[in-house]
């Protein structure tokens, strides 16, 4: 398990990167609104693993149980994208 240290720097790494979002979005005379929803993304797939791999735990799981979380979130994707595609 992990320390309450590594617990400490991960909260303020997701803190400086939901901070990168507004970054993003309100100095717009340096980044256009593609390169603000780009970063965006980025910084959201960036918190995600983050987040899944310390407070969810599964840094400490085998890697079996780590690669088939990560097929479920691509099903995932591909379901949203399949979903979006039909509304159009």
């Amino acid at each position: 398990m992990a320390e309450i240290r590594t617990y400490a720097l991960i909260y303020v790494a997701l803190l400086l990167l939901g901070t990168g979002k507004f970054v993003f979005f309100e100095f717009d005379q340096y980044f256009t609104y593609t390169m603000a929803m780009g970063g965006t993304i980025l910084l959201a797939v960036t918190k995600s693993l983050l987040i899944a791999g310390f407070y969810q735990h599964l840094v400490e799981e085998p890697r079996s149980i780590t690669y088939m979380m990560g097929v479920a979130v691509f099903m995932v994707f591909l379901l949203a994208v399949a979903a979006g595609y039909s509304i159009q």
